[in-house]
């Protein structure tokens, strides 16, 4: 198992689907692990200190588990099969610790609201990490991939060099913002 951190979330230009973007811990290695928009929107808000005025589910999901004495300690990306990433999250309660599997994206949502650990697999970040180190290259303000395999390494390392946490989180607020306009509009027109 490798320790990562969570470097972001952003959204593919092209695709408008939202990333987020895990870093291990000891090294320049990044796991891009393509999400959905509430997911990304549930990170966001944990991640800029915003809340809602009722709990939305990842929130009423850590209120349960506190309110039976339970604590979320890790979550785990533990493998990638058929191009899905799977995941469990790690709850202690009464000194017994129990694995809930979940998508990796709820368990990232859950980690960001309990301070918990993000662990990834040896075998997924082997597989799909991408890694990265310095150089003096043009800077690049977007992912442009609509996947892994169209990903250019060059283009993607000047991404991560260049980008800041800002830069990264207002890409999907931009997008979310336009979704909500969308289904404003299509309520509009049912009515």
């Amino acid at each position: 198992m490798r320790e990562m951190t969570l470097y972001g979330v952003s959204f593919e230009p092209i695709g408008k689907q939202p990333i987020v973007l895990l870093k291990t811990v000891d090294e320049d290695r990044f796991l891009p692990i393509w999400i959905g928009h509430p997911e990304a929107a549930a990170i966001l808000m944990k991640l800029q200190g915003t809340s809602p005025q009722r709990p939305m589910t990842h929130d009423l999901f850590t209120d349960v588990v506190t309110e039976l004495k339970g604590e979320i300690v890790k979550v785990t990306v533990t493998e990638l099969r058929e191009n899905t990433y799977f995941a469990r999250i790690t709850i202690v309660q009464d000194g017994q610790e129990v694995e809930i599997d979940s998508r990796p994206s709820d368990a990232i949502a859950l980690a960001v609201r309990c301070d918990a650990q993000i662990f990834a697999a040896d075998e997924v970040v082997d597989e799909s990490g991408i890694e990265f180190q310095g150089g003096d290259d043009d800077e690049v303000s977007f992912v442009t991939a609509s996947n892994l395999a169209d990903l250019d390494p060059d283009e993607f390392r000047r991404f991560i060099e260049t980008v800041t946490p800002e830069e990264f989180a207002t890409s999907l607020e931009d997008i979310l913002e336009e979704a909500d306009e969308d289904e404003e509009l299509e309520e509009d027109d049912e009515s």
